[in-house]
């Protein structure tokens, strides 16, 4: 076969089975399931030319095909718990070579359970193996650990001496892969069968990156870290609706002799804001609570005030349909457990800087500056950057 069209072409299997977590691959992670993060990851690297999802499940296929991927249906045969990810790469060239389709020279296999795959790295490893350097390119990181075989009992150093503690510096590094992707030349994916012929290299990608997901506890961490390893890239939506304690305040309230409640507020909010609104970008506050300072503010503002609700959510995606809004297209900011539901509800949940650790891990941007401090603000920058790429 001859080596095929430029351009890579992105596989990622994903199953709708999965033992360890159940239905894994639409688990959230920073506000997008897995399968989300992995098209999103795919479709910002350069070279990339096509992008598609492999499953046997309808669920999957739809977000797939929302994200902006192309779906091959794959058999049930090719979807059980032994089922090899090569056979789920090679159905996918086998489809595409039936519709009349010439694959790309090159080929990633791309996996969901990495749910922080950096774009660039992915580039890299697809232009190496575009310019002949290798034929296979996978993601790894160094290790410069001391391995011990055997049981707690009896233990035999693997790859130190013993009798003797080197110094990191001193140790040669060796290389685990992360499980993130691997980057083939087709026609020797398609000669040989397997992922790894030929020269193979790695490409080194940041550790915080490296986490793959095969436990209940590997998802907990990954939500935990997810604001850390997530790129400033701008948010581009049609709207912003923010939580007001705790976002637009320090979450604090002075309370006077006469029970009166006043409450402090940032100034370059306010400017951050107007821009917003003469950029176009519709602007709501939402509180459970009903509190005057609420109105005020949202009065000065000009924007519109949702108090005293009982179900958050349900509030937001009504006022979401009311506004005839896409709700992937609409950022919600908050701070606290009681914000979660409305963050899985659009398509940009934020959490300031000192958010409740669980709002944190809903979030898909968490900003650098703390509620009632400019968080607002650095929220209308990254959305005026986002309308303005």
């Amino acid at each position: 076969m001859v080596d095929g069209r430029q351009g890579a072409l992105v596989v990622i299997p994903a199953r709708g089975g999965s033992k360890g977590v159940p239905r894994k691959n639409l688990r959230l992670v920073g506000g997008l399931s897995l399968v989300e993060r992995a098209v999103a990851a795919a479709r910002r690297s350069a070279g990339v030319t096509s992008v598609v999802v492999t499953t046997e499940d309808d669920e999957i296929a739809e977000v797939s095909a929302r994200a902006g991927a192309a779906v091959v249906r794959r058999p049930e045969e090719l979807s059980a718990d032994d089922s090899t990810s090569e056979s789920a790469v090679l159905h996918v060239l086998g489809s595409l070579v039936r519709a009349g389709r010439q694959p790309e020279s090159v080929t990633a296999l791309l996996q969901c359970t990495s749910p922080f795959v950096p774009p660039y790295a992915l580039s890299r490893a697809i232009e190496r193996v575009h310019r002949g350097e290798a034929d296979v390119v996978l993601s790894v990181v160094p290790n410069h650990s001391f391995l011990w075989r055997g049981d707690a009992g009896t233990l035999t150093a693997l790859n130190h001496e013993q009798s003797r503690r080197e110094r990191r510096q001193e140790r040669q590094a060796e290389f685990k892969e992360t499980g993130a992707f691997y980057v083939m030349r087709t026609s020797g994916l398609l000669a040989h069968r397997h992922r790894f012929f030929g020269r193979i290299m790695g490409q080194e990608v940041p550790p915080l990156t490296a986490l793959e997901i095969d436990s209940v506890d590997d998802l907990a961490a990954a939500r935990a870290i997810a604001w850390l390893a997530a790129d400033e890239a701008p948010i581009d939506v049609d709207a912003l609706v923010t939580d007001f304690d705790g976002v637009h305040t320090d979450d604090r309230a002075s309370v006077d002799q006469d029970g009166r409640e006043s409450v402090t507020v940032s100034r370059s909010d306010g400017h951050g804001i107007s821009m917003l609104r003469r950029a176009g970008v519709r602007v709501a506050i939402m509180s459970t609570e009903t509190n005057p300072v609420v109105a005020a503010r949202a009065s000065k503002l000009g924007v519109v005030a949702m108090q005293g609700l009982q179900d958050k959510a349900s509030q937001l995606r009504s006022w979401i349909s009311s506004e005839g809004l896409d709700p992937r297209r609409v950022a919600y900011l908050g701070n606290d457990v009681n914000d979660i539901e409305c963050m899985q509800a659009v398509g940009w949940p934020i959490a300031v800087a000192d958010a409740h650790p669980t709002a944190i891990a809903a979030a898909r941007a968490v900003l650098a500056a703390r509620g009632g401090m400019g968080a607002v603000r650095e929220a209308c920058e990254r959305i005026l950057a986002g309308r303005t790429r």
